[in-house]
């Protein structure tokens, strides 16, 4: 069995996937076709073009235009079952997906159809793929605090429709400690706590998100390899870190797949797993991830077969569906 066969066979969980980031540009042309709505692009060429950038920012200005062809429940389910369809033939048993409503509310869509669509096509993947999801509500961290707890309130008739909040958007100049308040808020409400921190901020801001805040999970995180005491304590705690390789890539926050921190962090005993991110803009969904980074890092197969462990044990499912995953995975390594 060579190693890329190993890596289809393994069951994986999926846990950093923000459902606009997987906006396919021949579903975001068919889409504006069907909402009768005129994009800078004229053809499906120009959009493919359009997916071509250079940082952080230029993505995100791409990521929010194309945002603005969703306008319907059916919208967002049609969105949301094209990533599923595309993650179960990659066999993810498990999402936990990110959502941005600010994204959408600012644009006079209603929190209720931006997540009755979500849910409905999470509904359907589990009926019909065999694939379980938990929903993770992301505020954008560009907008002030006081944002976030209107969010938050806004969203009271749902709140048992997700398993916790995430923090993401353009991160430098918005560290974690702006929404201390807010995810305090979150914590004691019962909520996980996920935040993007260390993609191109400083390990301080891992600090913060971890320690002044205690999140269960970092996102990314990349940049607390530069801080052995902060090493240290993620090793202790094994709070899971998300790595998305072909997003650091695409975004410039490493020059090749080599730079990856993905292979030292496991050396190091951290709880790191691999993720897509936004695999529509970033050149892969998870499959082509674990085959790129493995490839990239020489990784042995017994380390491709942790990164699909750790899925899963750093997953908010409860302890014996993770039992049940992790049995999966070493039936499949064998």
């Amino acid at each position: 069995m060579t190693q890329r066969d190993l890596i289809r066979r393994l069951p994986k969980a999926e846990l950093h996937l923000h459902i606009e980031g997987s906006f396919e540009p021949e579903l975001m042309m068919q889409l504006a076709a069907r909402n009768r709505i005129d994009l800078r692009f004229r053809t499906l060429d120009e959009a493919k073009a359009a997916y071509n950038f250079s940082n952080l920012q230029e993505f995100l200005d791409l990521y929010y235009e194309g945002m603005q062809v969703l306008r319907t429940e059916e919208d967002f389910h049609d969105l949301t079952w094209a990533y599923l369809q595309r993650a179960a033939a990659d066999n993810v048993r498990h999402v936990e997906m990110f959502f941005d409503p600010q994204a959408h509310t600012g644009r006079g869509v209603p929190f209720g159809v931006v997540t009755e669509g979500i849910l409905a096509a999470l509904k359907r993947g589990e009926t019909e793929l065999g694939l379980t999801s938990y929903l993770i509500l992301s505020f954008l961290r560009h907008l002030p605090e006081e944002d976030g707890f209107a969010l938050l309130k806004g969203s009271e008739g749902w709140h048992d429709k997700f398993v916790g909040v995430g923090l993401d958007s353009s991160e430098m100049g918005h560290p974690p400690l702006k929404f201390e308040r807010l995810y305090k808020r979150c914590r004691d409400m019962g909520f996980k706590l996920c935040m993007h921190a260390g993609e191109e901020g400083p390990p301080q801001y891992v600090r913060e998100a971890l320690i002044d805040i205690g999140v269960d999970r970092i996102d990314h995180g990349n940049r607390s390899m530069e801080d052995p005491a902060l090493i240290q304590v993620l090793k202790d705690t094994q709070v899971p870190l998300t790595n998305c390789p072909l997003s650091n890539l695409s975004l410039c926050v490493i020059r090749d797949l080599k730079d990856s921190p993905v292979k030292a962090q496991l050396e190091a005993g951290l709880m790191v797993t691999v993720n897509s991110d936004d695999p529509a803009y970033f050149g892969g969904y998870i499959g082509r991830n674990y085959e790129k980074i493995a490839d990239a890092l020489t990784l042995s197969d017994a380390q491709v077969v942790t990164l699909a462990r750790n899925s899963f044990a750093a997953s908010f499912l409860p302890e014996a569906a993770k039992a049940k995953h992790l049995a999966a995975v070493d039936a499949a390594a064998r």
